[in-house]
């Protein structure tokens, strides 16, 4: 009666890879991603998994970039104001 710990519906499908620890490596793995869907040389369901991983990376720098943005707004009250690199 007891589940073994082991789950086989995994096997079924392929593992979800984590998400990348900063934007700046997020972003370099959509361009790498972009680059080797552009090829052309990606069977179907290598295209597939890879748009699929392309719209998680994404979702991943947009809401990064919110994040930031939301920031400024915080640190130069409700008016967006644009960031100047000193």
């Amino acid at each position: 009666m007891a589940k073994s710990s082991s789950s086989s519906s995994s096997s079924a499908a392929a593992p979800v890879p984590a998400l990348p620890a900063s934007y700046e490596a997020a972003l370099q793995e959509l361009e790498a991603l972009v680059d080797s869907l552009e090829s052309g040389q990606l069977p179907l369901d290598q295209l597939l998994t890879g748009y699929q991983r392309g719209a998680q990376l994404l979702k991943f720098c947009r809401d990064k970039l919110e994040a930031v943005e939301t920031q400024i707004k915080v640190l130069e009250g409700t008016e967006l104001k644009p960031w100047v690199q000193e």
